[in-house]
């Protein structure tokens, strides 16, 4: 029988700027308090479990996760309303880290990744 996953897991920003955009949100109107929600919310479930979300084809990842992120997995969390979290998944034997890089609307999120041309 295979062992549950018992490396610690947590979940941060990629950044002290995506960080303090994240809190900008909570202080700001009514749709921005609900999206500060929806990500609270994908943290908790984000560390229990790192991969709850749909990994992103490699085919399909813009260049800047890449070059500027440096990221080697890319994955997705749908939030309500139409916003898509963007995570990176980094661990060893001892710990895992859901770096979130930024959230999306879902036409950007479509536009960003090729599933859409405009």
């Amino acid at each position: 029988m295979k062992q549950p996953d018992q490396r610690d897991k947590y979940v941060l920003f990629l950044d002290d700027a995506t960080r303090a955009a994240f809190d900008k949100l909570q202080s700001g109107k009514y749709e921005d308090r609900q999206l500060y929600d929806f990500i609270q919310r994908a943290s908790v479930d984000l560390k229990t479990n790192p991969f709850v979300g749909i990994k992103i084809p490699h085919k399909q990842w813009p260049k800047e996760y890449v070059q500027k992120y440096r990221a080697n997995n890319l994955w997705k969390y749908d939030l309500p309303n139409g916003w898509r979290l963007i995570y990176t998944v980094k661990g060893n034997e001892v710990q895992v880290l859901t770096v979130i890089l930024e959230w999306v609307e879902h036409k950007d999120y479509e536009r960003k990744f090729g599933y859409k041309r405009s």
